[in-house]
C-alpha cells in the first residue's frame, strides 16, 4: 500500500512514520528545500506525548528534561489572575516537554528512509482518486494525506467551495531568549495584548507574544520593547536579550469548521483541517493525535471504511478544542477598561481546581 503526504512539517512527518512503521510506501512532498521547521519553541502536552509514544518516539522528548503544567496567568504587575496547582497537574496527567520545533522535525525525520523525502516538490492540485500534481510530475496512492497547513492545496482542491482561513485579529511573535531564570511557563494579560515564557531544558526561554492589530502589520525587536517595557520582570529583560533575527511574526488565523475532513482516497490532518488559535497550546498536539489515528484506522478497516472511521473519530474533538481554545483567549484582547477590571476581579476568584477539570477530557486523550 502506498501513501503520498502533502506537506513534510511535524504532523506530516508524523503521519509519515506512523503509516512506515506498519510497512506501507510512503512518499512526502514537502514544498521547501530541505525538511525542518522554522520557528521557536514547542511544548508537547501530555495527550501529544502520549501520540509520539505510539510511535516508541515520546520518551525521546521526555529525557531532553521535564517541563512543568503551565502555571497560570499574572497581570501585567506581576499579581496572579489565575495560578495553577502545577503538582496536582503533574500528578493527574504527567509530564510536559519544551522542545524547538525543528528538533521534533529532526526526531521524526530521522526515522523515515531518505527515499521516502523528496524536498523542493511543489504540489499544484490533489484529487480524490489519489492522483496528486506536483512541479515533479503526477503521484498516485492509495491515500493522499493533506498535511499543508492553513492555506492548505489540499483542502483547496477537493472543498474548493469552503470559506478560506479567517484572522481572528491578534498578530503573535515567537523567539528563543538566552538563558534566563524564570517561575516556570507563565502567561500575562494586558488590554488585547499578552507575553508568555515557557523554559526549555537547556536553559533558553521560549517567549510569545500576542497583540490586536491589523491583518498584515509588522512590527520590529525594537518596538517589541517598547511596548512591553514596563510589565512584570522577568518580561522586559527576556526581550532585551533577545537577537532581533531571531523574532518570527505571523498573524494568527482559524479555519472554519469543515463538514468532513475525507473524501474519496483524501484525508487532512492539523492545521490543514483544523487550523486553531494557539491559546490551548494545542495546534502540534491535535495534529500528532491525527496522524496516528489515521495510520491506525486505515491500516486497520482498509482505505474507505478507515477514513470514515478518522473522519467520525478526530472531527468532532478537533473541532472543539478549535472553540475552546478561541474562547480560551478572547478575555485577554479585550480593549474596553470596564470589561478588563471585571476580568481582573473575577478571574482570582475562580476554584484553584478549575483548569485541571477544564482541560482533562483534552489532555487525558487515547485512540
Amino acid at each position: 500500500m502506498k501513501v503520498i503526504i502533502v506537506g513534510g512539517g511535524i504532523g506530516g512527518l508524523t503521519a509519515a512514520v506512523a503509516f512506515h512503521q506498519r510497512g506501507w510506501q510512503v512518499g512526502v512532498l514537502e514544498r521547501a528545500p530541505e525538511f525542518t521547521e522554522i520557528g521557536a519553541g514547542l511544548s508537547i502536552q501530555p495527550n501529544g506525548l502520549h501520540a509520539l509514544d505510539m510511535l516508541g518516539l515520546g520518551d525521546a522528548l521526555r529525557s531532553g528534561g521535564p517541563t512543568d503544567p503551565p502555571a497560570g496567568i499574572r497581570r501585567t504587575n506581576g499579581s496572579w489572575l489565575i495560578r495553577n496547582d502545577v503538582d496536582d497537574l503533574k500528578r493527574r496527567f504527567g509530564q510536559w516537554a519544551t522542545v524547538h520545533r525543528a528538533a521534533l522535525v529532526d526526531l521524526l525525520r530521522a526515522v523515515l528512509p531518505a527515499h521516502a523525502l523528496r524536498p523542493g516538490t511543489d504540489v499544484h492540485a490533489v484529487r480524490p482518486d489519489g492522483a496528486v500534481r506536483h512541479s515533479g510530475g503526477t503521484t498516485t496512492a492509495d491515500l493522499v494525506v493533506g498535511a499543508d497547513g492553513v492555506h492548505s492545496v489540499t483542502r483547496r482542491s477537493l472543498w474548493p467551495d469552503i470559506p478560506g482561513p479567517r484572522y481572528v485579529g491578534y498578530t503573535t511573535w515567537r523567539l528563543i531568549a538566552p538563558p534566563h531564570a524564570v517561575d516556570g511557563s507563565v502567561e500575562t494579560w494586558g488590554r488585547g495584548e499578552r507575553f508568555g515564557h515557557v523554559p526549555m531544558p537547556d536553559g533558553r526561554v521560549y517567549c510569545y507574544l500576542m497583540a490586536n492589530a491589523p491583518i498584515g502589520s509588522r512590527t520590529n525587536l525594537d518596538r517589541l520593547r517598547e511596548r512591553f517595557a514596563r510589565w512584570h520582570d522577568p518580561i522586559p529583560a527576556l526581550l532585551d536579550s533577545a537577537r532581533a533575527d531571531a523574532v518570527l511574526q505571523h498573524d494568527t488565523y482559524e479555519l472554519p469548521e469543515l463538514r468532513t475532513y475525507v473524501s474519496g482516497k483524501v484525508a487532512l490532518l492539523g492545521d490543514a483541517a483544523h487550523a486553531m488559535t494557539p491559546n490551548l497550546g494545542q495546534g502540534a498536539c491535535q495534529a500528532l493525535e491525527d496522524a496516528v489515528t489515521l495510520a491506525s484506522t486505515v491500516d486497520t478497516l482498509g482505505v474507505r471504511a478507515g477514513l470514515e472511521e478518522y473522519d467520525r473519530a478526530r472531527r468532532p474533538r478537533t473541532q472543539m478544542i478549535a472553540r475552546r481554545s478561541r474562547q480560551a483567549g478572547t478575555p485577554a484582547h479585550w480593549t474596553s477598561p470596564p470589561l478588563t477590571a471585571l476580568r481582573d476581579a473575577a478571574l482570582p476568584l475562580l476554584p484553584l481546581s478549575l483548569f485541571g477539570r477544564s482541560i482533562t477530557s483534552v489532555y487525558t486523550w487515547t485512540t
